[in-house]
C-alpha cells in the first residue's frame, strides 16, 4: 500500500532532512522520489517553479500534477504541523514560536550558504561530475565563514540542551540539518569552541528522527567520499 505522502529531493538536502526528521517526530509514513538537481525534469518544474527541493505531496488531496503538492521545506513543515499537531515542533508561546522561526530561518539561510554554497556544493557537486573537489573554497569556508555562524548559535544555547524551551523544536531540527551537512565531509566543529554546540548537535543526529536520513546520506556518500575531508 503506498504511502499518504511522497517527498520529491534528495536525501543529501539539508531541507529534506529537516522535512523528513518532522515527519519522522510525527509518526507520518511516506515514500521518497529522489530528483536530479542538476537536471530537473519538465513535470517536476511545473511543481516547484523555483527549481527547489524538496516537495511533499500528499496524496490524499492529489495523485500526480501540481495539485496537491507544496515546496519550500518550511512551507511543508507548517502544513506538517497543521495536519499532524501531535507531537508538536513549534512553540505553542507565540515569543517563543517567534525565537524558533528564526533559528529556522537563520539555519535554512545564513548556515545553508556558508555551508551548502560554500562547503558541500564545491566538494560533492564537482565529486559527481568527476571533477576535482574544489577544497580551497571549503577550506575558507571552514576557517572563516562557518565559525561566526557557530559563535552565534553557541551563544544561543548559553549551555543548554535546546535552543527554545526545555523540549526538541523546529530550531533545533533546522540547525542540526544544516550542521550535518558539513559533518559528512568535514566532521564537527572544535568541542573546546564550541561545547554546547557540538553536544546539541551530537544528541541530534543520534536521535531517531533522524536516522532514516543518516542512512540514505551514508549510502550515497559511500560511493564518492570513502572519507572526510580534513579542512583544517
Amino acid at each position: 500500500m503506498a504511502a499518504p505522502y511522497i517527498l520529491y529531493g534528495s536525501p543529501l538536502s539539508p531541507f529534506q532532512r529537516k522535512v523528513e526528521a518532522v515527519m519522522a517526530l510525527k509518526g507520518l509514513d511516506y515514500d521518497c522520489e529522489d530528483i536530479n538537481v542538476m537536471g530537473m525534469p519538465d513535470w517536476y518544474k511545473e511543481i516547484s517553479p523555483l527549481g527547489r527541493i524538496p516537495s511533499l505531496r500528499d496524496r490524499e488531496i492529489a495523485e500526480d500534477g501540481p495539485a496537491g503538492t507544496i515546496t519550500d521545506s518550511s512551507a511543508i513543515c507548517g502544513y506538517l504541523e497543521k495536519r499532524q499537531p501531535e507531537p508538536a515542533v513549534y512553540p505553542a508561546d507565540a515569543f517563543d514560536h517567534g525565537r524558533a522561526l528564526w533559528l529556522e530561518e537563520y539555519a535554512d539561510t545564513g548556515m545553508a550558504m556558508a555551508g551548502g554554497m560554500g562547503l558541500f556544493r564545491p566538494i560533492v557537486f564537482n565529486l559527481f561530475q568527476r571533477q576535482a573537489p574544489d577544497l580551497e573554497t571549503a577550506r575558507k569556508t571552514w576557517s572563516e565563514k562557518l565559525p561566526p555562524l557557530w559563535d552565534y548559535l553557541e551563544q544561543y544555547l548559553d549551555g543548554g540542551s535546546y535552543f527554545v524551551g526545555d523540549t526538541l523544536t523546529i530550531a533545533d531540527i533546522a540547525v542540526a540539518s544544516q550542521i550535518a551537512q558539513t559533518d559528512m565531509l568535514a566532521g564537527l566543529p572544535d568541542a573546546s569552541r564550541w561545547p554546547a554546540l557540538v553536544a546539541h548537535y551530537e544528541a541530534m543526529r543520534a536521535h531517531d528522527c533522524f536516522q532514516r536520513n543518516n542512512a540514505g546520506c551514508a549510502k550515497i556518500l559511500s560511493k564518492i567520499v570513502p572519507e572526510k575531508f580534513d579542512l583544517s
